[in-house]
C-alpha cells in the first residue's frame, strides 16, 4: 500500500508537468480539464500517502481498534477535491460554449495525452493488484480517479482532433463538460463508500450471509445471533453470539469458538473477530 501510494504521487507529479506544458501550447479547455484533474490527483495522492502511513500503524493505548479510519477520511477528502474540480470545469465549459476559442498545436497535446494514457494505465493496473491483495479503500479510490484520468485523456485526444483538425470549436468545451460530469459521478461514488465506512455501516447482505454459512458449517454449532459487522480502512470487525449445546463444558465451547474464529479469519482476511458463546436455550434476542 505504501509503495502504491508513492507510485501514484510520482505519476501524478509527472502528469501535471506534462499537461501544464501541453495546455500552454494548445489553450484547450479539455486539456485544462485534464490538467485540473491531475493537479487534484496529486493533492489526493499526497493525502493518501500520509493517511496510509498513519492507517497502517498498529493499535496503541489511545486507538485500540487501530487507525484504519484515517484511510476513509483520506478517501472522503479525495472525493471532495475531485468534485470541486468538476464543478469548476463545468462553469468554464459553459462559458466557452458561448464563446468558443481556437485550439493550437494539437499534435503536441495529442502526444502528451498518449504518454499520460500509458502512465495512467500502468498505475491503475498496479493499484488494482494492490487492492486485490489488501482491499484498501484509499488505494481503490486512487485507482478510480486515475482510471477517470485515463478516460479524460482519451476525451482530450478526441476534442483536439475535432477542434483543431475539423474546426469544430464547440467540441472542446462540450467534451470538457462531459468529462467534468463523469469526474463528479466518480467523486460521489468513492465519497459515499468512505462515508458509509466512517458511519460503521454493516457488511453487505452477501457478506453477512457468507458469515452465517461459515459459522453454521461447523457440525457442533447450533446457530448464531446478534451478528454485528463494520469496516475501518482495510480492517473489518465481526462480532456474534454463538449458539451451542447446553450440556458441553466451558473448555469444549471455547474449542468450538476457536475453530469457528479460524474459519472466519480464513474467509475474511484482515478482520478482527469477537465471539460470545451462548447456551442454546439461554435468553437472547435474535438479530441476524
Amino acid at each position: 500500500m505504501r509503495r502504491a501510494s508513492l507510485f501514484s504521487l510520482s505519476v501524478g507529479i509527472v502528469l501535471v508537468i506534462l499537461k501544464a506544458a501541453a495546455w500552454s501550447f494548445t489553450d484547450s479547455l479539455s486539456m485544462l480539464s485534464s490538467l485540473a484533474d491531475s493537479m487534484l490527483d496529486v493533492i489526493a495522492s499526497t493525502i493518501n500517502f500520509v493517511a496510509i502511513r498513519y492507517a497502517l500503524q498498529p493499535p496503541d493505548h489511545e486507538h485500540r481498534f487501530g487507525h484504519g479510519k484515517a484511510e476513509d477520511l483520506a478517501t472522503l477528502a479525495q472525493s471532495t477535491f475531485i468534485c470541486g474540480s468538476g464543478v469548476f470545469l463545468i462553469i468554464e465549459g459553459i462559458k466557452r460554449l458561448f464563446a468558443p476559442a481556437p485550439v493550437y498545436n494539437s499534435p503536441i497535446g495529442i502526444g502528451v495525452m498518449i504518454i499520460s494514457i500509458v502512465l495512467s494505465l500502468a498505475l491503475v493496473a498496479y493499484q488494482r493488484h494492490v487492492v486485490r491483495k489488501t482491499s484498501s479503500g484509499a488505494i481503490a479510490a486512487d485507482a478510480l480517479h486515475y482510471f477517470i484520468d485515463f478516460l479524460t485523456n482519451v476525451g482530450v485526444i478526441v476534442a483536439l482532433i475535432l477542434a483543431a483538425e475539423l474546426g469544430w470549436k464547440t467540441a472542446d468545451p462540450a467534451i470538457g463538460i462531459v468529462i467534468a460530469l463523469y469526474i463528479i459521478y466518480g467523486a460521489f461514488t468513492i465519497g459515499s463508500r468512505a462515508f458509509q465506512n466512517l458511519m460503521d455501516r454493516e457488511f453487505s447482505d452477501e457478506e453477512r450471509e457468507a458469515i452465517y454459512r461459515v459459522v453454521c458449517a461447523d457440525p457442533e454449532v447450533v446457530g448464531l445471533h446478534d451478528l454485528r459487522t463494520r469496516k475501518s480502512g482495510v480492517s473489518g470487525f465481526i462480532q456474534l453470539h454463538l449458539e451451542l449445546d447446553d450440556t458441553i463444558s466451558l473448555r469444549r465451547a471455547h474449542e468450538i469458538s476457536d475453530r469457528v474464529e479460524d474459519a472466519l479469519a480464513a474467509a475474511f482476511p484482515n478482520t478482527e473477530i469477537l465471539i460470545h458463546q451462548d447456551p442454546l436455550h439461554g435468553d437472547r434476542k435474535k438479530a441476524i
